[in-house]
């Protein structure tokens, strides 16, 4: 029976120590485990910490597996004490009898071999167990689980924010940015190219930027101070292959992508302090885990006793009360709980420190000041936030992260990437391909809705007209003296940037100016400093406050303007513009409808040629108009005109050939402008003229007149006056008839009657022999004149009828009109 037990007991053991083996601390890999490249984000302190939980676990997994592994307590039970008395022998009892004399008792000294107690090894085994757990002290049974317990808690605290959903996002996404950023070919190359550099003093080296091969980064650190932020950190960078060429398609999309990352990713980030909350919140928590520990630990470590007096009822079971156990691995224990809290007190200094340099210093900032200063690129804004505290974290392990990082923060370093690429997509030759004559017969290249400025525009030497449109981050450079015959520039919504040198040769070279804006603010301010400039076109709206105080600088300086159009929404007329009265020729005013008042100073303007006001809300021909002597053509479209009684003043002006009163409310002609005997162009489309007076055909130098959209039933037969009329239209009217003089002007070559009542046409067409375009569409013709033959000159394509009614034309007809 005693082997069986001890068979079964040997079996437990080493059931228990087999147990033991099975607890590897590999186990516990997922409370530290994370990204190889989250190693960024983990100061020395916190590799430092992580190093020490991973020995307190140690120290933990150790205790528990001897806790298994061996016998926790061993006890013996305790007799109580007896007194040992000697036997006296017979002679010596006959003599105390007979002389009363006391006898001295000797004691017996016995060799020590041991005590039965009659316990078998099943009781011993209860006994065990009943004193582990009802004398030996708490702290002495459990030590080992409290340290794997706390050391747990310490790296759980130590890589929450890794692990936390709304931190870890921003985590990941970084790390794999920030990545990016380190490992790209363009980070190397802008910190190589731009290093030092500033724009004003770029101009020759980008001459010459093809014949560069290697680029050294100048290292100033001897005069930098250093920032809180970054420490100094020369970097230097050759390159080689040449600066001038080219990152290939993959890598420059691949670039332009991470500045478009890098953009979105800040503004997300920058918006809150979850990250520096989180990680000043788990410190917190460590220091106080710390601060328990080293309490209660150092109160209880004299708890842990290798002899343990255990006194239990169980008399009746075993025959004993009390028993003398030894705790087995006190000794152990006691050695590893000061051990380990050595470990604790370094662990919990390294976590005040830490609390130390998270407030001590502004971590919700970020500046690249230093970065600025040794690279040269001065625009790296500094960050903040969530954004701020990652770039803190992350020069603990290596500042030259952020140094690399901050060229993807740069505008100037996206400017660089862009113009490369530019190049690249935009050679010379593809630009030429592009070019076209413009109305003023130069030759024009278009360019719309690019990143930039291709610097390949440069070789391009025989262009005459630039004209770009919606384009941001425009850099004039001084290369663009190149183009010697560049006299026209238009620039449609684009924020410009100009060199000095670029500037100077502007000046001398540039004749026609055109800058769409969508704020007065926006208006390049070298404009007024071009001495040769010719015509200089301004169109963008105002806000209301500035139209009224149009605050236009000075063109005083413009010597050589002529021609000045300005659209916009004015309330006057800019002062500007009577600063180059003197020698304007040409005004072009056009308002989207805001009323234009105080008119005088058109009477300064004694050279002006041309006038037009256009959509300004007038509602009556202005009187300062009739001092303009040398005016030839006058445009007063979309107005509210209705009365032009005013017209008669227009005799003074003797040089009119070309009065423009279309689109108004004008009812009536009045017979005044019979007065007008030098009037070539008449445009009176767009109104609500009823009745046509004869004096008007008293001006008979007229050679246009267009007559179209209003409400005209008659033509007066006094129209044949008009012999030198070449255009004359009456679309859109209610015309029945027309009067066999008409057809008396024959230097007509465009004649337009669609859209009217008419029912028939004159033979008498046939005089019209210059006739190129007859328009006859919309009318209630049942067929065409085979005189039409007699017009040689209209061909089917300048003939505006329906098809049904060209085919009542006669065969030969048809075919003499069809042969271009």
């Amino acid at each position: 029976m005693r082997r069986k037990l001890i068979r079964s007991r040997c079996n437990k053991i080493g059931y228990r120590r087999h147990s033991g083996a099975m607890i590897p601390v590999t186990e516990f890999r997922q409370f530290t485990e994370q990204q190889p490249a989250f190693r960024v984000l983990k100061p020395w302190w916190d590799v430092f910490t992580d190093y020490l939980a991973v020995v307190m676990l140690m120290i933990g997994v150790f205790g528990c597996t001897l806790q298994v592994m061996q016998d926790k307590i061993i006890c013996l039970p305790k007799r109580a004490p007896t007194v040992i008395q000697t036997v006296p022998s017979i002679n010596q009892t006959e003599t105390m009898e007979s002389t009363f004399s006391p006898i001295t008792p000797v004691p017996i000294v016995h060799e020590m071999k041991g005590l039965k107690t009659d316990l078998d090894l099943q009781q011993y085994s209860f006994i065990n167990q009943m004193c582990y757990e009802k004398a030996l002290h708490w702290y002495a049974k459990y030590f080992p689980y409290l340290v794997l317990i706390h050391t747990l808690i310490f790296m759980v605290c130590s890589n929450f924010w890794f692990k936390f959903p709304g931190s870890s996002s921003k985590i990941e996404h970084f790390i794999s940015i920030l990545g990016k950023c380190f490992d790209s070919p363009w980070t190397t190359r802008a910190l190589s190219e731009v290093s030092g550099e500033n724009p004003e003093e770029k101009d020759n080296k980008k001459n010459c930027a093809t014949s560069r091969s290697n680029l050294n980064m100048p290292t100033t650190e001897g005069n930098l101070e250093k920032t809180q932020s970054l420490r100094s950190i020369p970097e230097k960078i050759i390159v080689d292959k040449p600066a001038a060429s080219v990152l290939d398609k993959k890598e420059g999309e691949q670039a332009k992508a991470l500045f478009e990352k890098v953009k979105k990713f800040r503004l997300h980030v920058e918006e809150g302090d979850l990250l520096y909350i989180m990680y000043v919140r788990q410190t917190v928590l460590k220091v106080l885990k710390f601060l328990l520990i080293i309490a209660y630990n150092s109160a209880l470590v004299s708890k842990v006793q290798i002899t343990v007096k255990c006194d239990m009822d169980i008399q009746d079971m075993t025959g004993y009360k009390n028993f003398s156990c030894n705790h087995t691995m006190a000794h152990l224990f006691s050695k590893l709980s000061y051990c380990y809290l050595c470990f604790v007190g370094v662990y919990g200094f390294t976590c005040l420190y830490t609390l130390y340099w998270l407030f001590y210093r502004s971590l919700k900032e970020y500046s690249f000041e230093y970065v600025r200063q040794e690279t040269g690129i001065d625009d790296i804004p500094d960050v903040k936030n969530d954004f701020a505290f990652m770039l803190h974290m992350i020069d603990q392990y290596d500042p030259l992260y952020s140094k690399r990082f901050a060229v993807f923060l740069s505008e100037v370093s996206e400017n660089k990437l862009k113009q490369l690429n530019l190049n690249h997509e935009w050679t010379a030759e593809k630009l030429r391909q592009r070019l076209q004559v413009n109305p003023n017969n130069r030759l024009e290249l278009q360019l719309f809705m690019l990143s930039g400025l291709p610097d390949t525009i440069f070789e391009v030497t025989e262009l005459q007209s630039l004209k770009l449109e919606i384009i941001n981050n425009v850099m004039i450079p001084a290369s663009i003296a190149q183009l010697e015959d560049l006299q026209e520039l238009s620039l449609y919504q684009c924020s410009l940037k100009i060199h000095t040198a670029a500037t100077s040769f502007l000046k001398e070279n540039l004749k026609v100016l055109r800058v769409k804006f969508d704020d007065g603010r926006e208006l390049p301010h070298w404009i007024y400093s071009l001495r040769n400039l010719e015509e200089l076109h301004l169109i963008g709206s105002l806000s209301p406050e500035t139209s009224k105080n149009i605050t236009l600088e000075s063109l005083r300086e413009l010597k050589s303007l002529k021609t000045l159009s300005l659209k916009s929404n004015f309330t006057k007329i800019p002062q500007c513009i009577v600063e180059v009265s003197s020698h304007l020729q040409c005004l072009y005013i056009h308002n989207d409808g805001t009323k234009l008042v105080m008119l005088n100073n058109l009477k300064k303007m004694v050279n002006l040629t041309e006038l037009e006001l256009v959509h300004c809300d007038l509602e009556r021909i202005p009187h300062a108009v009739f001092s303009l002597t040398n005016l030839q053509e006058l445009d007063l479209k979309e107005n509210n005109l209705r009365s032009i009684e005013e017209i008669l003043s227009f005799q003074h002006l003797r040089k009119l050939i070309c009065l423009k009163l279309w689109h108004n409310a004008i009812t009536y002609i009045p017979e005044h402008i019979k007065k007008l005997g030098g009037l070539e162009r008449l445009y009176f489309s767009h109104n609500k003229v009823e009745i046509l007076p004869s004096h008007l055909f008293l001006c008979n130098k007229l050679r246009y007149l267009d007559l179209s959209n209003n409400d005209i039933r008659f033509i007066p037969p006094e129209i044949g006056v008009l012999q030198s009329l070449q255009y004359f239209s009456v679309t859109c009217n209610k015309i029945e008839n027309l009067p066999d003089e008409l057809f008396f002007c024959k230097k007509l070559k465009t004649l337009k009657l669609g859209k009217n009542t008419l029912s028939l046409l004159s033979p008498k067409i046939s005089y019209l022999v210059l006739l190129t375009h007859l328009d006859l569409k919309g009318n209630h013709f049942e067929g065409l004149p085979a005189e039409l033959g007699s017009c040689r000159a209209l061909k089917r394509s300048g003939l505006v009828v329906e098809g049904a009614l060209f085919e009542t034309l006669p065969s030969d007809v048809r075919e003499q009109m069809t042969i271009e």
